[in-house]
């Protein structure tokens, strides 16, 4: 007889908890000390379920953060653009906050460019994910509020702006500058089609 598995059950809780650990270990211990070892001993499960399950650091960092921008910066649908980016803006740039997610983003920054397997596993999180942000620009043009448009194209001129300002000025990103970048993103797609 094949046992269904129950969706939410033992299986998900111990991969939430080894994602979880994943991400503390390496705010804890940055990058190079990160161990899949010491990712199960922190969550409280074998080795061999953490090896079984990723085999790979950049495998469970990878599955982590795909889980943790699913929980934390949800697609919205409120049926405007503008609310739509704006919402989608501020949830990106607060889940950035996070120790867990600056650690992630500026180990990627500082490797990427040394290490391919880091590099790939970056490449891979940001096409997934900014294939799912562009859901609220393909509903836009399907509702006609748009005319068609490289929905990844958009996201990256709505999040760039914050993301520059957190990891590399260090100035402020404030409510009323996501708004603003929002506006002018949503202006010039507008206007775009005007001209």
């Amino acid at each position: 007889m094949v046992r269904a598995t129950r969706p939410g059950g033992r299986s998900a809780k111990v991969g939430a908890s080894v994602q979880a650990a994943a991400l503390a270990e390496l705010v804890a211990s940055g990058y190079h000390g990160l161990t899949l070892d010491a990712v199960a001993h922190r969550a409280g499960v074998h080795k061999t379920t953490v090896y079984r399950r990723w085999g790979t650091r950049e495998a469970l960092l990878h599955d982590a953060m795909r889980a943790r921008a699913q929980a934390a910066v949800p697609i919205p649908d409120t049926g405007s653009l503008r609310d739509d980016l704006l919402a989608l803006a501020r949830a990106a740039i607060a889940n950035l906050a996070t120790p867990e997610v600056q650690a992630v983003v500026r180990t990627v920054a500082a490797l990427a460019p040394h290490d391919a397997t880091v590099a790939a596993a970056s490449r891979a999180f940001w096409a997934e994910r900014l294939a799912v942000d562009g859901e609220v620009v393909e509903r836009a043009v399907a509702r006609g509020e748009i005319a068609a448009v490289e929905p990844r194209e958009v996201i990256e001129a709505v999040l760039g702006p914050p993301y520059f300002r957190v990891l590399v000025t260090g100035e402020p990103v404030t409510d009323e500058f996501l708004s603003a970048t929002t506006d002018r993103v949503v202006a010039g797609l507008r206007g775009a089609e005007r001209g």
